[in-house]
């Protein structure tokens, strides 16, 4: 396990590599540089001399070829100094430190309410297999899966806070802008859990209506398997045989998923953030490539592209948790 552990750590060196490489040359391509950007956005030749673009040039490393520009910048990854984005000269740490915990907040709250759907739904879709039940479940499940979350996010917004039909929730934001620092612990959290309920119900309503649908098929096969008709035959309640039994081998496909959401969702968040007005990691990335500030946007798909690898090992390593009969590294169960 510890080998397994250990080769997939070293894999990870070249693909993150890899990963900043592709992305590097391709802003290199887009020709970003922040001060063509500068004198495109209306600053004239004329209001700046020679000599303070070759200085900005020389600060942002422009004047270096581009694999002294791609090492440096790697090298600044490697060493956690994110160095400071084009805008505004902050520190890009400070800048995600900033964004981050609103959308990790986001991801993690809308993963665990997917899950907490998505599996006694598909449990429920699995034992009345073909039945009108399941039928409903599954027209239902099919029809949020295909509604995309821009549409759904825009209705959310018109018809429960624009105050046309309802008035229920906020507009924008995550907390209110007035008075939020006043406020005592438990009033910040009804405050926050009053503004990100929208939020919430757009990122989620999708990933647990595809959830619902691995778990259905991961309990048809395990109802399916001996030990549960083993179980059966000696007059288990089928509650028993449904819960403890067939369940725990059910949860395989799904849990494995469960890395890989995290960055799905992260991801996912730019449009949701975005329609919502919340400043979170989805909206960062969103305004550094309209900018464009490249280091920014390299350390956000660095950090996207370490979480997505972080997750597939998360869920190789839940897999063989959940199953024992899997092992790593040639070890026999």
């Amino acid at each position: 396990m510890w080998q397994y552990l250990l080769r997939r750590l070293l894999l990870m060196i070249p693909t993150f590599l890899g990963i900043t490489l592709v992305c590097f040359l391709v802003l290199r391509l887009a020709n970003t540089d922040p001060v063509v950007a500068d004198l495109e956005a209306g600053l004239q030749g004329q209001q700046i001399s020679q000599e303070a673009i070759e200085h900005l040039r020389r600060i942002y490393d422009l004047d270096k070829p581009w694999y002294v520009q791609y090492a440096r910048l790697v090298g600044r990854l490697l060493s956690l100094d994110l160095g400071t984005t084009w805008k505004d000269g902050r520190p890009i740490a400070e800048v995600i430190g900033e964004a981050l915990p609103i959308t990790v907040l986001l991801s993690v709250l809308s993963l665990a309410i997917a899950y907490l759907i998505a599996i006694p739904l598909g449990v429920f879709s699995a034992t009345r297999q073909y039945t009108r039940k399941d039928q409903a479940v599954t027209v239902g499940v099919f029809m949020l899966y295909s509604l995309p979350r821009f549409w759904v996010g825009t209705l959310l917004l018109v018809f429960l806070a624009s105050g046309h039909y309802l008035d229920w929730f906020p507009l924008q934001g995550w907390h209110s802008f007035r008075g939020f620092e006043e406020m005592g612990f438990l009033q910040k959290v009804g405050d926050v859990a009053w503004h990100i309920t929208l939020p919430l119900l757009a990122l989620t309503f999708n990933a647990f209506a595809a959830l619902s649908r691995y778990m259905r098929s991961g309990m048809l096969e395990a109802i399916r398997q001996d030990y549960v008709r083993t179980a059966r035959a000696k007059g288990v309640p089928e509650r028993v045989v449904i819960w403890r039994h067939a369940l725990r081998n059910s949860l395989i496909p799904i849990i494995t998923l469960m890395g890989l959401y995290l960055p799905y969702l992260i991801g996912g968040s730019v449009i949701v953030e975005t329609i919502f007005g919340i400043r979170g990691m989805g909206g960062l990335t969103l305004e550094a490539i309209r900018m464009p500030d490249y280091p920014l946007v390299i350390t956000l798909v660095a950090f996207t592209s370490l979480l997505t690898m972080v997750g597939i090992l998360l869920s190789d390593i839940l897999y063989a948790v959940v199953d024992p009969r899997i092992t790593y590294g040639g070890e026999s169960p």
